[in-house]
C-alpha cells in the first residue's frame, strides 16, 4: 500500500509541498472501495474540512463510486489531500497521489488563457468575428443571418447561440464514435447543426465553441492546440505529468480507470468499467486533459498565488499571464442562473464560472466526461481552491445521491471560500 506522500519530485515547482504526516484511514490490507487515506501537510486543517471529507464520504457511498481523491489549496500549498478508494477495482491499484484523472471542461479554461494570452500579445481581439479565423462555421443553419457577429468572447463567455454537443447522435451504435475523430468530420456535420439564438442574446453552453477556439489559436500560431498548450502553459508551470488524448506508456501504470453506474436490464444498478483510456478526438480542447490532482493543485497554484516561492517561478507565472488579466478574465460578463429560493447565482466570465452560494463567492468550473467527475473552485483573494475529482458517473442517481452531492458541493464552497 502506498504511504500516501506527496513526492518531492511529482508536484510542479509552481509549489512547494510542506512536511506532511500520513494519517492511515484504512487497514493495511489491499485497498477496496470504501477505504481512504488522508495526507496533511504542517498546517491547519482548512475551514469546514471536516465537513467536506464528511460529506465526500456520503457522496461516494450514495453513488458507488470506485476511486476519487479531494484536495485543498492555501498560498500556493496544498494544505490536506484525501484519497479514497481504487483507480483500478480489477488490479486493486488504490488511489494515491500518482494516479492520473481525466479533468473533462476544465479543460476549456487552459483553452481560454492561450487565448488572452494571443489577445496580450496583439495577435487577435476579442470582439474579432470568429468568422474571421474559422469561416467553416457558416456552413451552419442560420435563421437570423447573424453568424457573422459571433465574437471571439461570445465563445468564450458561452452566449454565441452555437449548439452544446459535439457529437448529437448517441444510440450507443457499435458505429458511433465517442467524440467526433477529426475536424472534417465536425465540418460535415455543420450543415446539420442550428444557431439557437441571435449571439450575445443569453447563455447556453457550448462544446463545439472551444473547438473553434483552439482552431483560431492554430490558425494563428501555425502550432496544433495541444502543442501550444504544452510549450505555454504546461511547460511553464512545470505539469510534466500532463497530456492530452491517449495515455503515454510510461504514465500508462499511473492511469485511473473510468466507471459507470447503469441500470441494467432488471432495473438493478450495475458497475461498468469503462477502463483506463478513450479517444476524445476533435474534442481536447474542450475536455481533453489528463494528469495527477497535484498538477491541478499546481494549476490552480498560478491562479491564486499572487507572489510565486521563488524569482524563478514568479517569472514563469508572469510569462503564463499577466495578473490583471487573470482578474479581467474573472469578471462576470453573462448571467447563468438564478435562483430566488436559495439566493444561489452563477455568472459566466471568460471560460470560468462564477458562483455565489449560502454566503460564499467561488471561481471555477467542472468536468464530466466518460465515467469522470471533476469539480475545481478557488478564491483568488483569499489564495485559496479546493478540488475534487471522480472516476465513477452514476447514471442511474436517486434522491439520496442528488442530496449528497449537492450537500458535498456545499462544503466544497466553505473550503473554497473560508469565512474566517
Amino acid at each position: 500500500m502506498r504511504s500516501g506522500k506527496l513526492n518531492n519530485d511529482s508536484p510542479s515547482p509552481a509549489f512547494r509541498p510542506t512536511l506532511f504526516i500520513v494519517l492511515v484511514l484504512c487497514s493495511l490490507g489491499t485497498a477496496r472501495p470504501g477505504t481512504a487515506q488522508e495526507t496533511r501537510g504542517s498546517a491547519e486543517l482548512p475551514s469546514g474540512w471536516i465537513e467536506l471529507v464528511d460529506r465526500f464520504e456520503t457522496y461516494v457511498a450514495a453513488n458507488r463510486v470506485v476511486g476519487g481523491s479531494a484536495l485543498a489549496l492555501r498560498a500556493g500549498e496544498i494544505v490536506v489531500r484525501h484519497d479514497y478508494g481504487l483507480a483500478d477495482l480489477e488490479a486493486g491499484t488504490e488511489v494515491g497521489d500518482r494516479t492520473i484523472f481525466h479533468w473533462g471542461s476544465i479543460t476549456k479554461t487552459l483553452t481560454a488563457i492561450a487565448i488572452m494570452q494571443l489577445r496580450d500579445r496583439g495577435l487577435l481581439s476579442l470582439d474579432d468575428p470568429v468568422t474571421r479565423w474559422v469561416p467553416e462555421i457558416r456552413q451552419i443553419h442560420d435563421p437570423y443571418g447573424a453568424i457573422d457577429d459571433i465574437t471571439i468572447e461570445m465563445l468564450l463567455t458561452h452566449s454565441s447561440g452555437l449548439q452544446n454537443p459535439t457529437w448529437p447522435w448517441t444510440e450507443g451504435r457499435d458505429w458511433e464514435p465517442f467524440e467526433p475523430t477529426t475536424w472534417n468530420q465536425l465540418v460535415a456535420m455543420m450543415p446539420y447543426q442550428e444557431l439557437l439564438f441571435r449571439p450575445g442574446e443569453r447563455y447556453s453552453y457550448s462544446n463545439p465553441g472551444f473547438i473553434y477556439l483552439a482552431r483560431i489559436i492554430e490558425a494563428i500560431t501555425g502550432d496544433a492546440w495541444q502543442a501550444y498548450i504544452q510549450k505555454n502553459l504546461f511547460s511553464p508551470l512545470g505539469l510534466s505529468r500532463s497530456y492530452f488524448g491517449v495515455t503515454p506508456y510510461w504514465l500508462a501504470p499511473d492511469r485511473s480507470h473510468n466507471y459507470d453506474i447503469v441500470s441494467g436490464p432488471s432495473g438493478e444498478a450495475e458497475l461498468v468499467d469503462n477502463g483506463a483510456d478513450f479517444d476524445p478526438g476533435v474534442t481536447i480542447p474542450n475536455g481533453g486533459w489528463n494528469a495527477p490532482i497535484g498538477e491541478l493543485a499546481a494549476y490552480a497554484a498560478f491562479l491564486t498565488k499572487r507572489e510565486a516561492h521563488s524569482p524563478e517561478m514568479q517569472r514563469r507565472f508572469d510569462a503564463v499571464l499577466d495578473r490583471a488579466t487573470l482578474q479581467e478574465m474573472w469578471a462576470p460578463r453573462v448571467p447563468v442562473l438564478e435562483d430566488p429560493g436559495t439566493g444561489r447565482t452563477e455568472s459566466m466570465a471568460l471560460s470560468f464560472f462564477l458562483v455565489k452560494d449560502g454566503g460564499h463567492s467561488v471561481i471555477g468550473h467542472t468536468g464530466s466526461q466518460a465515467g469522470f467527475r471533476a469539480f475545481f473552485y478557488f478564491q483568488p483573494l483569499k489564495q485559496t481552491a479546493v478540488i475534487l475529482v471522480f472516476n465513477t458517473a452514476n447514471h442511474a442517481p436517486g434522491e439520496e445521491a442528488r442530496i449528497a452531492f449537492e450537500g458535498m458541493m456545499r462544503a466544497a464552497y466553505a473550503v473554497a471560500d473560508p469565512q474566517n
